[in-house]
C-alpha cells in the first residue's frame, strides 16, 4: 500500500506559519495510474495547505488532498502544543476539503458560498476518483469578511471571486502575508469558471491594491514557498495571463504559442516560474474560454 504522505514536506516560511507541501515528484502517483483528480490536478502540480500557530492556538487553512495528509497536519500541530485547532476553507474544490473529516470535532469556517457549493456538489464529490466521503461540512459561515485572533496574531478572512466564486483568502495584516488559496497560482491560474473570467480580472485588480509583502499560494514552487513565498508581482502576473488569454482566444490565436512564450514577460521578471506540466493547464484554459 502506498504511503500517502511519504513525500509530504513541512516548511516554515515565516515564524509560526507552516506550509504542508506535497507533489511535484517525478514519476510518482499517489492514487493510481488511471486519471484521477488527486494525482492529475493536485499532486502532479504540487499542492500545499497551511497553518497559523501562536500561543497554543492553531488555524488550519485547507485540509489537504487526503485524510492521511490531514492527519499529518493535525499531528504536527498537536506536537507543537496546539490546544485548540480551527479550520478555514479557501474554497470548495476537492484538493482543499478532502481532509475535512480529520477535523470534524473542530470549528470549520467557510464562506456561505462554499457551503452552498459543497451542498450542491455533494453527490459528485462522493462519486469522484478518489471519493471524498463522508464530506464534513463547515459549521461556521460568513459572507464577505471575518476577523479572527490566533494567539496574539490578527487574522482576516476576505471573499474574492477569483478562480472560484467562493474564493476566501487569509490575510495577516501585521505581517502583510497573504495566504491565497487558488486565487493566485504559479505558473498560471487554472480557469475553473471561464464564464466569470472578466470578473476574476477585476477582482485581481482589487487584490493588487492591498499592501502585500508575501504571498503563499496553495499551488506553486516548493522552494519559493519554503523561503517566504512570492512577491506582490504574482497578482499582476495572474491578471496579465487572464487578460492575454481572453484577447488571444477572441482573436483565435491562443494556440500559436507555448505557455513559456505566452507568459515570457512575467517569467523574465521572476514574478512566476515555469513548470512544464502547466502547459497542459494552459491548453485546458484555452479550451474552457474557447467554449464560451
Amino acid at each position: 500500500m502506498t504511503d500517502m504522505t511519504s513525500t509530504l514536506r513541512t516548511f516554515e516560511p515565516h515564524p509560526g506559519v507552516f506550509a504542508y507541501y506535497d507533489g511535484r515528484v517525478e514519476g510518482r502517483r499517489l492514487h493510481g495510474a488511471e486519471p484521477n483528480w488527486l494525482d492529475d490536478g493536485a499532486y502532479g502540480l504540487g499542492v500545499a495547505s497551511y497553518a497559523i500557530f501562536d500561543a497554543g492556538e492553531a488555524l488550519v487553512y485547507d485540509t489537504h488532498i487526503s485524510l492521511a495528509h490531514a492527519q499529518a497536519v493535525r499531528r504536527h500541530l498537536e506536537e507543537l502544543g496546539a490546544k485548540s485547532i480551527r479550520v478555514v476553507l479557501s474554497h470548495w474544490h476537492n484538493d482543499h476539503i478532502a481532509g475535512n473529516a480529520v477535523f470534524a470535532d473542530c470549528e470549520i469556517i467557510a464562506l456561505n458560498l462554499t457551503a452552498d457549493a459543497l451542498h450542491a456538489n455533494r453527490e459528485q464529490i462522493a462519486a469522484r476518483v478518489p471519493p471524498i466521503a463522508p464530506l464534513v461540512m463547515p459549521n461556521r459561515l460568513f459572507e464577505t469578511r471575518l476577523d479572527l485572533q490566533v494567539g496574539k496574531r490578527r487574522v482576516e478572512l476576505h471573499h474574492f471571486d477569483i478562480h472560484s466564486a467562493d474564493g476566501n483568502v487569509l490575510w495577516l495584516p501585521d505581517e502583510r502575508i497573504l495566504l491565497a488559496g487558488d486565487t493566485l497560482e504559479d505558473t498560471v491560474t487554472y480557469v475553473s469558471e471561464a464564464e466569470n473570467t472578466a470578473k476574476h480580472i477585476r477582482e485581481l485588480e482589487r487584490l493588487a491594491t492591498w499592501p502585500v509583502h508575501h504571498i503563499l499560494p496553495n499551488h506553486g514552487d516548493p522552494d519559493r514557498i519554503a523561503t517566504g513565498g512570492y512577491e506582490a508581482s504574482l497578482i499582476n502576473a495572474n491578471r496579465h495571463y487572464l487578460e492575454h488569454l481572453m484577447d488571444a482566444v477572441k482573436q483565435a490565436r491562443a494556440d500559436t504559442a507555448s505557455l513559456k512564450d505566452f507568459i515570457a514577460q512575467d517569467l523574465a521578471s521572476g514574478a512566476v516560474s515555469y513548470f512544464e506540466p502547466y502547459e497542459a493547464v494552459h491548453r485546458k484554459n484555452i479550451a474552457a474560454l474557447s467554449a464560451i
